[in-house]
């Protein structure tokens, strides 16, 4: 196990993902050392539960640096300050550079907003709603350069009624995020997942698929 696994998260908004891992860090349910909190904006409320958590954080904005790579360039020395075995992307609404994304390849963890590889990118409820799916849910990956490409974790799934809104829709969805990440995270801090050869490993072996999860169904260990 690696105990006091190192983990930077990056955010843009309101930070529930990090509230989530802050909450679990604290309860003792994650082999976690929780370095640093950054953000690219500096009124994300993500920061004030990072502040309230006592745990260093940073608003670097984006709309200082003249290109994404100069920008990239100071986030990785901002993560790298800290210490970090883990980097974890929640709610960071930027699309990062290759070099990058290379950087920390096999150890930076992204959640989305969607049963991957359906609806890449933004406004995933507006869109899943639009198509008259009977399915929506979240997707735990490893990230590659290709935006919300990466190889997959583990997936929750949650149904779509006929009188959901995109609000009703994203809360449901929100709640299995928070009940998924953490346990990926756990995973990587415990040394059971990995990204080898582009492949998702867990226990040494590789997953032939995502574990995929119906909504409030009992976590694996």
């Amino acid at each position: 196990m690696k105990a006091g696994c190192r983990v930077t998260v990056l955010i843009s908004g309101n930070g529930s993902n990090l509230q989530t891992l802050i909450d679990q860090q604290a309860r003792g349910e994650l082999p976690i050392r929780l370095q640093a909190v950054i953000s690219n904006r500096d009124d994300a409320h993500g920061l004030q539960r990072a502040t309230d958590a006592r745990i260093p954080s940073l608003a670097l904005s984006h709309k200082q640096y003249g290109s994404r790579d100069e920008y990239d360039a100071a986030l990785a020395q901002a993560i790298d300050s800290h210490g970090t075995d883990l980097l974890v992307l929640a709610g960071f609404m930027r699309i990062l550079t290759p070099d990058f994304v290379l950087r920390y390849q096999g150890r930076m963890l992204n959640i989305h907003p969607s049963l991957l590889p359906a609806y890449r990118g933004l406004h995933t409820h507006r869109r899943v709603l639009e198509q008259g799916d009977s399915q929506h849910g979240c997707s735990v990956h490893f990230v590659t350069p290709d935006l919300d490409a990466g190889p997959i974790v583990l997936q929750a799934r949650v149904p779509v009624g006929q009188q959901d809104t995109e609000e009703t829709l994203a809360a449901r969805v929100q709640a299995e995020e928070h009940r998924i990440y953490p346990l990926a995270v756990r995973w990587f801090a415990q040394g059971r997942l990995a990204l080898r050869n582009g492949a998702v490993h867990l226990d040494g072996s590789p997953l032939p698929a995502p574990l995929v999860l119906g909504q409030g169904d009992p976590l694996p260990h």
